[in-house]
């Protein structure tokens, strides 16, 4: 493929290894708040019986309230003003709630109703998808402004998504660990799971708000929303701005594709590997839980150590052709990989699955790198066309669209095993109908909603010589970014 002329990232856009190592850090805690929830809610269905529907019901409702509190809280992010930034108070804060919940809403007493499981975590869900959402959403914002680079922002999202990328060698074996001998039931080992889940998101969450530096871009005539109290416009004033805002980001063509693109790839494989660990019980292990756990956790294991090699890789690959186009090829060799695990799911030869992992890696290892750093470019694009700086409310909505599809993959993931009748009750066994449309569902999902993506992707228009142009014509409007200046520590 032709290599195309770039540009070279000046010494004063390159991000600081302190600054990069403490974002990647909370890119670890981002992804395993992302992970953990969904590969241990396997364990109210498995564990306490429930009805794969109300287990899919507590995977959705929650997103209703994320609707309006994603770009809500990216909105006042965007226009807060403290001491210490716009993000980092929030960071702070968001980690240390998000920890404490999710800690405590596994502490299920034994011997209760399935009515009174369902509420309890159903509540307890939408209180933890809040405090993660006080977090996540300055944390993503951070990310997009901490360099005006374009190819900087990409490996600022390589490096982080590298380290975060750690959650997700973990999260696989959270099955394997709940369902072994040190606990008494996988429901027990639930509870203890979630304790140490909950104190290493606390710990290690406050890294970006206590380390980084904020880059903050002074637009005259925004609002600001100082010390948490709304100013200048006033409540109303702030309420039309954000609907406002809304509107505008759902409208911008580029963002559009950005988000419809990440939808279909991330929440397409979530969809997907939802019947994995069902496969694998039934189809391959014939109900032997252990075994299942262990083939299970490698294939999880393998495909995130497969990962660490290709973001790097499609960081370096993306400064030489583009971005758009090593997204292309990413997630085309993504659609190999799906299609290998059809012949890899064989009772007899159970670890032929894992001859798919790397080509699986290609399409969760490049997405983020990529998407991160593309957003990052079309805010640039957006305050070009509105005079705004809104990160929080970009990245807020983007980030909406990714848990919206984790919703609905939870949701989908129950009404399709109920479809395919799949029945608890057979310890051992399922039909062969029931086991043929788990594997169709596996497989087919990510095949077909990835191959769509793809074609929406080779209509981005913002090119490298694109973003270059908008930056020199953002700086000649208002200037260069300026450092946070005052206290560089977050004070507690």
């Amino acid at each position: 493929m032709r290599q195309i002329e770039h540009h070279e990232t000046p010494q004063a856009d390159r991000i600081s290894l302190v600054q990069k190592s403490a974002y990647s850090i909370g890119m670890l805690v981002n992804n395993l708040q992302a992970a953990a929830l969904p590969a241990m809610v396997v364990i109210l269905n498995l564990g306490l019986g429930m009805s794969p529907v109300l287990v899919g019901i507590i995977g959705f409702a929650p997103r209703i309230f994320d609707a309006l509190s994603d770009p809500m809280m990216g909105y006042i992010s965007d226009h807060t003003m403290t001491r210490w930034g716009r993000r980092r108070p929030y960071i702070f804060a968001g980690a240390i709630l998000a920890g404490i919940v999710f800690a405590a809403m596994w502490q299920l007493p034994p011997g209760h109703s399935e009515s009174f499981y369902f509420w309890t975590f159903l509540t307890a869900s939408i209180l933890y998808f809040l405090a993660y959402t006080i977090y996540a959403t300055p944390f993503v914002a951070f990310g997009f402004e901490m360099t005006p680079d374009y190819h900087e922002r990409t490996r600022l999202q390589a490096f982080a998504n590298t380290v975060g990328q750690l959650a997700w060698l973990g999260v696989p074996w959270f099955y394997a660990i709940m369902a072994s001998d040190l606990f008494d039931n996988t429901v027990h080992g639930a509870r203890v799971l979630a304790l140490w889940v909950g104190g290493a998101i606390c710990l290690l969450g406050i890294f970006p708000a206590i380390f980084c530096r904020e880059k903050i871009v002074s637009i005259p005539g925004e609002s600001k929303i100082d010390d948490g109290l709304l100013k200048v416009q006033g409540f109303w004033g702030h309420t039309k701005d954000f609907l406002q805002g809304i509107g505008t980001a759902l409208k911008c063509r580029p963002f559009a594709k950005l988000c419809s693109a990440t939808f279909l790839v991330f929440n397409g494989y979530q969809l997907g590997a939802s019947f994995s660990l069902y496969v694998i019980i039934y189809y391959v292990f014939l109900g032997d839980n252990e075994q299942a756990g262990n083939l299970f956790g490698w294939f999880g294991t393998l495909t995130a150590v497969s990962t660490l090699v290709v973001i790097p890789l499609t960081a370096w690959i993306s400064t030489k052709i583009g971005k758009r186009e090593t997204f292309l090829i990413t997630i085309s060799l993504s659609l190999v990989g799906y299609a290998m695990k059809w012949i890899g799911y064989n009772p007899e030869h159970p670890y032929w699955l894992l001859a798919s992992c790397p080509f699986v890696a290609f399409g969760t290892g490049s997405l983020f790198t990529l998407m991160g750093s593309m957003v990052a470019d079309v805010c640039d694009y957006d305050e070009l066309e509105s005079k705004q700086r809104r990160e929080g409310v970009f990245g807020a909505i983007y980030w909406w669209m990714v848990k919206v599809g984790m919703a609905l993959a939870g949701l989908l993931t129950g009404i399709m095993l109920e479809i395919s009748g799949f029945d608890v009750a057979l310890k051992e066994s399922q039909s062969g109908g029931t086991l043929l449309l788990l594997r169709i569902f596996d497989v087919g999902v990510p095949l077909i909603s990835s191959a769509i993506a793809i074609w929406i992707i080779s209509t981005y228009e913002i090119t490298e010589a694109r973003a270059y142009e908008i930056r020199a014509e953002l700086e000649r409007r208002r200037g260069k970014p300026d450092e946070l200046t005052g206290e560089d520590i977050l004070s507690v």
